[in-house]
């Protein structure tokens, strides 16, 4: 007989808990904030929603099923099992931050605090998770599926990272990234800028989308479930040596941008998470390009 599924609740810890973890206790967390003009209230109705929508999450979990509970720091160190039905409990970007952890399993996004949070990844209610649920565990799950498109990318010696939004390379500090820049067709150019971003359609709505509004440009983004990307060039510098002729543009699903190092301590990493990155030495080259692996939402 096989096993009951698994649900596993992913959340991340509140302003309250970072604050309480830093001060000590409520006290002292209120005197920090109220000398900068700050009150602990503002982050303890947010605690409290936090709380109320992953108490209501818990409940709503089939008795018979098993159950497993994952804060954001500690991703990398969870082992996700096939079968596990994922419900996120909190802002878009932490859906962004297990998706590359996943291998087909369905991901439910549950918003606690719609005042604050969009809602593109995470657009239920706290009282939809059950009905959610049942579904996840049906035959009719299927139907009920949104995929969205990843980013990867690898290195020259086999190292990989995968992304929902966007994955950044450039340097880790404000210096100038230099590179040559590889695009289908063979066009290229050597440039020296503040990094390059490769986004999905998830993340056309993002840092991307910053990036497009800045310059004005007239690129047509991809929407979240298109197979496609789009990059751009982050203030790219004219010299001597370097050029800014290719700054944007997009990659179709068989397409994929390369970048030759040509600094020492070139980094890539995705979703905007620093600590989990790609290190690139001088000469070593690098290929981004759409993933095969997707993120699948339940709706």
């Amino acid at each position: 007989m096989s096993l009951a599924p698994r649900a596993v609740l992913v959340y991340r810890h509140t302003e309250l808990d970072e604050l309480l973890a830093r001060h000590g206790t409520r006290g002292q967390a209120a005197f920090y904030l109220s000398a900068r003009g700050r009150h602990l209230a503002d982050v303890e109705g947010r605690h409290v929603l936090q709380q109320q929508a992953l108490a209501a999450v818990s409940a709503a979990v089939p008795l018979d099923w098993r159950r497993g509970t994952v804060e954001r720091a500690d991703l990398s160190r969870f082992l996700f099992a096939p079968d596990d039905i994922i419900i996120v409990a909190g802002q878009d970007g932490l859906v962004a931050n297990v998706a590359k952890y996943l291998d087909q399993q369905p991901v439910i996004g549950i918003n606690p605090d719609p005042a604050r949070n969009p809602g593109v990844l995470v657009p239920h209610p706290p009282a939809a998770a059950g009905p959610l649920l049942a579904t996840a565990g049906s035959v009719l799950a299927e139907r009920h599926i949104e995929e969205r498109t990843m980013v990867e990318a690898v290195t020259d010696d086999a190292q990989s990272l995968l992304a929902l939004n966007e994955i950044y390379l450039g340097q880790p500090s404000h210096q100038t990234a230099r590179y040559t820049l590889r695009l289908p067709g063979g066009r290229h150019e050597r440039q020296g800028s503040s990094g390059i971003l490769v986004g999905t359609g998830t993340g056309a709505t993002g840092w991307c989308r910053s990036a497009w509004l800045e310059r004005g440009s007239q690129l047509p983004l991809p929407a979240p479930a298109e197979p496609g990307l789009c990059w751009f060039v982050r203030e790219a510098w004219p010299s001597p040596a370097t050029a800014t002729a290719l700054t944007q543009g997009l990659l179709t699903s068989s397409e994929e941008l390369t970048v030759i190092s040509e600094s020492e301590g070139l980094v890539a990493f995705g979703d905007g998470i620093e600590t989990d990155a790609l290190a690139l030495s001088w000469g070593q080259q690098i290929t981004i390009h759409a993933a095969s692996q997707r993120l699948r939402l339940l709706r």
